[in-house]
């Protein structure tokens, strides 16, 4: 997956570019080094890199508008960044373009109790939010497992989710409001602290956008009181397919977990090996399943999933006895993606997200899968909603390793497709996934959705060259499909 190639005649006009930053922002916060610049060259996605032509450090909103000024009057791509924990290549930068880096925009802005809402700027991390409210008894519900590092401006770009998004939804069922700059520097304020906006939703339209339509300078989101009880279950199986088939038997028994997340056998013994949460060892399969709420409630739902994991055929069942321990379950869960580094010298994260009562069906798939590509995958996944993650394990110093292992991965996702589910549930398409928007999206889907782009950005500039397989230009775009001669809602304006 090639990104697209430099423009000669941009880097040409690279020295008086840096020195129009530099009469915006102080020196130190336009980087033009070589050497400096290879600490933005890659994102979570570390099998890519690709130097920046520049990278800018804003710290207000009025500077983010000053540089997408500048950039768009001087025809100059524009790539946004965050923490740079993003696994799908989102933030990859480009060779004749200027990374804008959000991560000086770290401060909490508001907290309103009453509202039950946070505006923070989009460089405070995931955790933050709820470390900021947790002594007043709230928290913020979607949580990723790279949580301690992740910004929330990265969690709206993507539309993140985390192991309680099952009940909690994910990050677009969680903002209020954004401020959000566009290419050609206008400021946008779209919601607020209320919870109902007249007109299209565009805070759903921006969730998830991966930075094509705008760069994100603030976020309102809605903080929750904490559960008055949360408990969690350790259930083992003997098979990935009996414990996918346990997911599926809970939800339809009406049960909505907090979460309830699965990990295969080698995600199991890296992730115990690594923090000692206790897992069982000796099974193919473990389920964490939390319940939270009120404590009457939390109990008999308990007892409920307690009969279906045994029904089902469960190895093991263990309950949490305390905070202490129900953290603990979730520490080895939270920790299986480092913990798999430890037993691989690489791997690479799918994404993919199916209906649930297809889960036995896909696991086996994708141990035929291992086979036929002779590589090792680990599974770790928020099994409640479907969306997997495996782990294929390689070694990028063997040659053809990394090649086969893409292979392997974008079976996986054709898979997903295939039995009815989509390419990315939380980690974005970026370029990972790029190339294979074509197996969900039709030409006519792919257009439209190009013809949105083009209404935020009609030159193209922001993230050129991520989600989309083939870019056109928007003045390409400008009719929109015709059926049978037709001209539907002639008075309309086109983009």
């Amino acid at each position: 997956m090639k990104m697209p190639p430099a423009n000669k005649a941009i880097i040409a006009k690279r020295s008086q570019i840096v020195k129009a930053f530099r009469t915006i922002l102080p020196e130190e916060s336009v980087i033009d080094d070589s050497d400096e610049l290879q600490v933005y060259e890659t994102d979570g996605l570390t099998a890519y890199h690709q130097s920046p032509m520049i990278v800018v450090l804003p710290e207000t909103t009025a500077q983010v508008s000053e540089i997408l000024n500048i950039c768009s009057a001087e025809d100059i791509k524009v790539v946004p960044r965050g923490a740079g924990t993003g696994l799908s290549g989102g933030a990859l930068p480009l060779a004749d373009g200027v990374t804008v880096g959000l991560a000086k925009f770290n401060q909490i802005l508001d907290i309103d109790y009453k509202n039950r809402t946070a505006t923070v700027q989009p460089g405070v991390t995931n955790l933050a939010i709820s470390q900021a409210v947790e002594a007043r008894g709230f928290y913020y519900a979607p949580d990723p497992s790279s949580q301690i590092a992740c910004t929330i401006g990265g969690n709206v770009a993507e539309n993140s989710g985390g192991v309680h998004c099952l009940k909690y939804g994910v990050t677009t069922n969680n903002i209020l409001g954004l401020e959000m700059v566009l290419i050609g520097g206008e400021v946008l304020r779209i919601g607020g602290k209320h919870t109902d906006v007249a007109g299209y939703d565009l805070l759903g339209l921006i969730a998830g956008s991966e930075g094509l339509l705008g760069l994100i300078t603030e976020v309102t989101v809605r903080i929750l009181p904490k559960p008055e009880t949360a408990r969690a279950l350790l259930v083992g199986f003997s098979t990935v397919e009996a414990g996918g088939q346990c997911v599926v038997d809970i939800i339809s028994a009406g049960i909505i977990p907090a979460g309830m997340e699965m990990m295969d056998k080698a995600a199991i013994h890296a992730a115990e090996n690594f923090c000692h949460a206790g897992y069982p060892l000796d099974v193919e399969a473990l389920l964490i399943v939390e319940l939270d709420g009120p404590a009457v409630e939390v109990d008999h739902l308990l007892e409920k999933v307690r009969e279906i994991t045994r029904l089902g055929g469960a190895e093991s069942i263990r309950e949490s006895q305390n905070e202490e321990e129900r953290l603990g379950f979730w520490a080895g869960r939270k920790a299986a993606f480092p913990a798999v580094g430890q037993i691989s010298p690489d791997y690479y994260c799918m994404d993919g997200t199916i209906p649930r009562n297809r889960l036995p069906e896909v696991l086996s798939s994708m141990t035929q899968l291992s086979k036929q590509y002779d590589l090792r995958v680990a599974n770790v996944f928020h099994a409640g909603d479907g969306n997997l993650h495996p782990l294929i394990l390689y070694d990028a110093n063997n040659p053809g390793e990394l090649e086969r292992a893409e292979e392997f991965g974008a079976e996986i996702l054709k898979l997903c497709v295939e039995v009815g589910g989509v390419l990315t549930g939380e980690h974005g398409v970026g370029v990972e996934k790029r190339d294979l928007m074509g197996t969900m999206f039709n030409e006519q889907d792919l257009n439209q959705q190009q013809r949105v782009k083009c209404a935020f950005d009609s030159e193209g500039l922001l993230n050129p060259g991520k989600v989309f397989p083939t870019l056109h230009r928007c003045a390409e775009l400008g009719k929109m499909h015709i059926h049978r001669g037709q001209v539907p809602f002639p008075n309309l304006p086109r983009f």
